[in-house]
């Protein structure tokens, strides 16, 4: 039995068998940690970006350590931040390849048509 369900896209349908809805579900929900995991990262990265600019601003405590230590700060916001925009953008594009709609055989396309 061919069911219409609407993924990921809210205006846009497609038709598939029950069996598949669960396989769908679960690329769905794929999708939205990975969203979680990108958020994480930019969250991350923030809290560094903070960190670093405070430790520049010290004034009382003007070690080298400090200095360094704000720098690196800031070294790792623009790294964290590259690292977890890479690797959404890889998974966002494997499971677009796995969302694909299979293209079917002219033979299935007439039995679908009957």
């Amino acid at each position: 039995m061919k069911r219409k369900v609407r993924l990921h896209n809210p205006f846009k349908t497609r038709i598939i068998d029950e069996k598949l809805i669960r396989e769908h579900l679960a690329l769905e929900r794929t999708k939205l940690a990975n969203e979680r995991t990108v958020l994480s990262y930019i969250k991350a990265s923030l809290y560094l970006l903070i960190g670093g600019i405070a430790l520049l601003q010290v004034k009382d405590y003007q070690g080298i350590s400090t200095i360094w230590v704000g720098y690196l700060s800031l070294f790792f916001c623009v790294l964290f931040l590259i690292v977890g925009i890479s690797r959404y953008i890889a998974l966002e594009r494997k499971l677009n390849k796995l969302l694909k709609p299979e293209r079917s055989s002219p033979n299935h396309q007439k039995e679908e048509s009957e």
